[in-house]
């Protein structure tokens, strides 16, 4: 499947990492489900799509809200990190994605911009062999307010020294893609590994 690119020049690639760079959804659903059993919590796998994009204290104080329960933060999304670097060398890219990496490389700045920590988004880029092919990482850190609101892309923007309107952002969730969309940004949307294996065509928006 061919990602259809926006007309227009584009100064800067903004990326997620995260279902968008890294073809990583899978084995953070498998993280995820294994954390929480250790605290007797679910997490629908459904659930768990649809709240792509979002930071990992956040989904845990969510669930805590969701469930009645007193889950401590940070020791949960610790674990969580743990089990999914256990499965990093899994990890593979989105080949739909990487052709565009590799086309504009060197040509134009590229950025991630993720809900997950810097650290994470380094060491999957690194799995890749792909950390080299960005000039800036927008972690969970270093934002106030999450994806959808727009402060990701707009930090993104501004410390690339990019005009928002110049940038186009890869996505594979709702909730990045509204965050692009309020950023004033074009944005491609990027289908999920089910919609990939189908060959389903997305159709992105400028």
């Amino acid at each position: 499947m061919k990602l259809e690119i926006p007309a227009g020049e584009f100064r800067a690639y903004l990326f997620d990492c995260d279902g968008t760079i890294a073809d990583s959804m899978p084995l953070h659903v498998l993280a995820w489900k294994k954390s929480l059993e250790e605290r007797n919590c679910p997490f629908d796998e459904q659930l768990f799509y649809a709240w792509g994009g979002r930071p990992t204290d956040e989904i845990v104080a969510a669930l805590n809200q969701m469930h009645g329960l007193q889950m401590p933060v940070q020791a949960v999304v610790d674990r969580k990190e743990q089990l999914y670097y256990e499965l990093l060398p899994q990890l593979e890219p989105v080949v739909e994605v990487l052709e565009h990496i590799n086309a504009m490389h060197s040509r134009i700045p590229f950025a991630v911009v993720s809900g997950s920590t810097r650290e994470s988004v380094t060491r999957s880029l690194e799995t890749l062999h792909l950390l080299d092919k960005f000039d800036l990482i927008v972690g969970s850190e270093d934002y106030a307010r999450s994806k959808p609101a727009p402060d990701p892309f707009l930090t993104a923007a501004e410390r690339l020294g990019i005009a928002p309107q110049d940038c186009l952002v890869f996505e594979d969730t709702e909730l990045g893609i509204q965050s692009a969309k309020s950023a004033g940004m074009a944005w491609v949307r990027v289908p999920s590994p089910e919609e990939r294996r189908q060959g389903t065509e997305t159709a992105p928006i400028a």
